[in-house]
């Protein structure tokens, strides 16, 4: 077994340091599974395009969130009860804010027409940029957390703007972002006019080209930056632990694909899901303020003294505030759904 660094702890701060103790077996076996179980998901997408149903979906959905259940009690088992509980706590985080992914992936697949029957491998394929990019910004925060405590600052702000947005702004906004690149494309390389099946490159006229299937793969590119950019403080916000954050990310992801069908239109009727997961970024960007001021080292705050007033928010406290807030915006929506449904229908029998 070895030691290593959790919760908010930053070598600079000892008195917060907590050792841990996951053996290595476990984190290595962990990580080959879940690649594994990873890579037979694309293979399976790849080789039986298909429209899955919706109990399809809901068996597999399910079956990943059994996964991630069964992992957090075996890191219970093997590590302890804090591990755990940051586990759930990120992977819930991570979770709520892939589904608001989702809402993009719709428009994306809707603007671009793609034929349902291949949006399985083309979302699969979106997840595994999601992946990699997330994997990347992992790697470069946890360096700046271990060198720089002032980071801390930074990642509270970037939270609490990004929690302002949510709320304000729409997400057929991001669609502007890709316009501009996604003209570049189309001006620039040849792309055909319709789709052939799921080919990222088609023969016409004798000459090779790409279908609008790169275009796709573009657009959810830059897509999964935007997101990977703002769901790696939020967990951050949880734990600094590589391994949490990393499998945290990997569980959230996936089923993913399996989510989009099983959710359907329904994506777009969960009206409030947005205010939900902006309050869980706003209260992880206070927190993570709260963190940096009770382990300050600016020397214009405090004389670069910590604020030792600052309170800490432990995990479990943020693992029911996480719960409650996407529970709330989950309920909410649905209430407003059924209060819907019973005007149209009123409506139409006074017709």
């Amino acid at each position: 077994m070895r030691e290593r660094l959790s919760s908010l702890a930053t070598p600079r701060n000892p008195e917060r340091i907590l050792l841990t103790t996951l053996p290595i077996w476990f984190e290595v076996t962990s990580m080959s599974v879940l690649l594994i179980i990873l890579t037979a998901d694309l293979i399976m997408a790849y080789k039986r395009p298909h429209i899955p149903s919706t109990r399809e979906s809901a068996l597999w959905v399910g079956f990943y969130v059994a996964l991630a259940l069964i992992f957090a009690l075996l890191m219970f088992l093997l590590g302890d009860v804090e591990q755990a509980g940051q586990f759930i706590a990120g992977w819930v985080t991570e979770y709520s804010l892939s589904i608001d992914n989702l809402f993009v992936f719709v428009i994306i697949m809707g603007r671009f027409s793609v034929p349902r029957k291949y949006q399985q491998e083309v979302l699969m394929v979106g997840i595994l940029i999601a992946l990699v990019l997330r994997g990347i910004f992992i790697l470069l925060g946890a360096q700046l957390i271990e060198n720089f405590s002032f980071i801390f600052y930074i990642f509270g702000a970037f939270l609490l703007y990004t929690a302002i947005r949510q709320v304000f702004e729409d997400h057929d906004d991001m669609e502007q972002t890709e316009s501009g690149i996604i003209r570049y494309l189309r001006k620039h390389i040849n792309i055909s006019p319709t789709f052939d099946g799921g080919k990222v490159r088609t023969v016409i006229d004798g000459k090779k080209v790409f279908t609008p299937i790169l275009v796709v793969f573009v657009a959810l590119g830059i897509t999964d930056l935007v997101f990977a950019i703002d769901s790696i403080p939020a967990i951050f916000g949880i734990t600094t632990d590589p391994f949490i954050v990393f499998t945290a990310n990997i569980f959230a992801l996936m089923g993913l694909r399996q989510l989009y069908f099983l959710l359907g239109d329904l994506i777009d009727k969960l009206e409030y899901l947005h205010y939900g997961i902006a309050f869980v970024l706003a209260f992880i960007g206070v927190k993570l303020f709260l963190h940096a001021m009770h382990v300050n080292e600016l020397p214009f705050i405090n004389g670069g003294e910590p604020l030792l007033w600052a309170p800490e928010i432990g995990t479990w406290t943020s693992l029911i505030v996480i719960l409650a807030a996407m529970a709330v915006a989950v309920v909410a929506s649905l209430a407003k759904m059924r209060r819907d449904k019973k005007r149209e229908l009123a409506e139409l029998s006074v017709d």
